[in-house]
């Protein structure tokens, strides 16, 4: 898990709220999310990772070259009921893997997907669970992710029943 030369890694602080928010804007907009509804939701966004991080109920990992945040992830501690897969009741909720455009095919994702393993390893966690892009997708499944069923369902629309 070796950073290439004149990369660092560092635990982000509450005084990385904003910056760790913008590396999702920047990510969602990668996806094809509407920017203007991104930046409505911007304030909330900054606020939410101030106060996961300051809780500890979010960690995150960001990568510096030199003085310049270029990459990041987060992971989301979520207190869950022991199932027939684990008798854990946490679980690690992946998110935020972002890299910069001109820092990527450095393998930084793959570099913070795996101490973000190590973090949950550390902790006794046991399920990790993500929402992967079509280009994270690889990433994950080479370090051994797999899909699952999972549905949704946005109750801000209409539903009939």
């Amino acid at each position: 898990m070796t950073l290439p030369a004149g990369y660092t890694v560092r635990p982000a602080t509450v005084q990385d709220a904003a910056l760790i928010q913008a590396q999702r804007t920047a990510m969602f907009t990668d996806m094809g999310s509407d920017p203007q509804r991104l930046a409505q939701v911007h304030g909330q966004g900054v606020a939410w990772h101030r106060r996961t991080l300051a809780s500890g109920a979010y960690t995150g990992l960001l990568v510096q070259c030199g003085a310049e945040v270029v990459a990041g992830a987060g992971i989301l501690w979520q207190d869950m009921p022991p199932n027939a897969q684990t008798a854990c009741a946490v679980r690690a909720y992946l998110l935020n893997v972002y890299v910069s455009p001109a820092h990527r095919g450095q393998a930084l994702a793959h570099t913070l997907v795996l101490l973000a393993l190590t973090e949950c390893r550390a902790r006794g966690v046991d399920i990790v669970t993500l929402t992967a892009s079509d280009a994270g997708r690889l990433t994950y499944e080479r370090l051994g992710f797999r899909a699952q069923s999972e549905m949704k369902l946005l109750l801000t629309e209409r539903v009939d029943a």
